[in-house]
């Protein structure tokens, strides 16, 4: 099992710098950052000064070398939006994000077990019907336009919930179920077609056979077993969470990284960007890690080895 981690934890490094390399490129090509930097009206004098200051002069190889050697000394330089180091500028923000991406999971769980089993379990009945035309309409909305109704309804006209920030402890409410309901249609789908294969195992029917309870049979030795395709999504999804929370953090004006993130790419802020594609990266890739642990505690018979 040591081998196995130091393994994965190695495969970690060629994926992170290959990150920063298309991101540092996509950046640099996709607009000049000095042009927000110079104030509109400044001469090419000054701009030509604000572009060496920040060694935006020297090629974009030796650029990118520079900014290599700082990441790894754990320096991602200086935010020039914000007038501070980069880092701790997204970790202050992770907390937020991390908050929301845990109750949008949480969510997400309670919708998509309980509708997965009852369609698998009730399958080709008008509720199978149901969680899979729900599932299928779910996963085609857009987050952020799922977010904007929810406003609309719970903020704008019953007045329920607050429409953005996080001052409130029910701010939370409205993002996460954005989030979560968009992750749920996936996972409830995955969940169904997990358990429609696991009941019609001969374990199952055996179970059956010696009087069990139908749920009996269904939770204590299907449910184990149809988890397992289920997590794998479910590890998957993070990423797709996170990824997601770059919007709705925007549409909710939630103090996360996924703002963060989206105002600094709108002004070519690469010390931020990098910063927090890196913290996303790493997050989603140790939950990926954690859920090919969570294989052993599932099924015992999985065996890691480095190989």
């Amino acid at each position: 099992m040591t081998t196995y981690l130091a393994s994965r934890l190695l495969q970690m490094v060629p994926s992170l710098f290959l990150l920063t390399v298309v991101l540092f490129a996509l950046m640099r090509l996709g607009g000049d950052p000095v042009m927000h930097l110079a104030h509109p009206e400044a001469s090419p004098e000054e701009i030509a000064e604000i572009r060496a200051a920040y060694g935006f002069d020297r090629p974009l190889p030796e650029q990118y070398l520079k900014q290599l050697r700082m990441m790894l000394r754990g320096d991602f330089g200086e935010s020039f939006r914000f007038r501070s180091p980069a880092l701790p500028l997204v970790l202050e923000k992770l907390p937020a994000t991390m908050e929301l991406a845990a109750v949008s999971m949480l969510v997400a769980l309670l919708i998509a077990i309980p509708a997965g089993l009852l369609s698998a379990i009730f399958q080709n009945s008008p509720l199978d019907l149901g969680v899979t035309t729900t599932s299928t309409l779910g996963r085609a909305m857009p987050n952020f336009w799922i977010g904007i109704m929810l406003i609309l309804l719970f903020a704008v006209h019953l007045g329920w919930l607050p429409v953005s920030g996080r001052l409130e402890t029910t701010s939370i409410i409205l993002p996460a179920l954005t989030l979560g309901t968009s992750v749920a249609t996936s996972l409830a789908r995955i969940l169904r077609s997990s358990m429609l294969e696991v009941i019609r195992q001969e374990y199952m029917t055996t179970a059956k056979a010696k009087g069990l309870h139908r749920w009996a049979v269904v939770l204590g030795h299907g449910l184990r077993n149809a988890l397992i395709p289920f997590i794998t999504v479910f590890g998957l999804q993070m990423a797709w969470l996170l990824g997601g929370s770059v919007i709705v953090e925007e549409v909710f004006a939630w103090p996360g990284m996924g703002r963060l993130l989206l105002n600094s790419v709108k002004v070519r802020d690469l010390s931020v960007v990098m910063a927090g594609v890196c913290v996303f990266a790493l997050v989603v890739m140790g939950t990926n890690l954690l859920v090919d642990f969570l294989y052993t505690a599932l099924d015992p018979r999985i065996r890691y080895s480095s190989s």
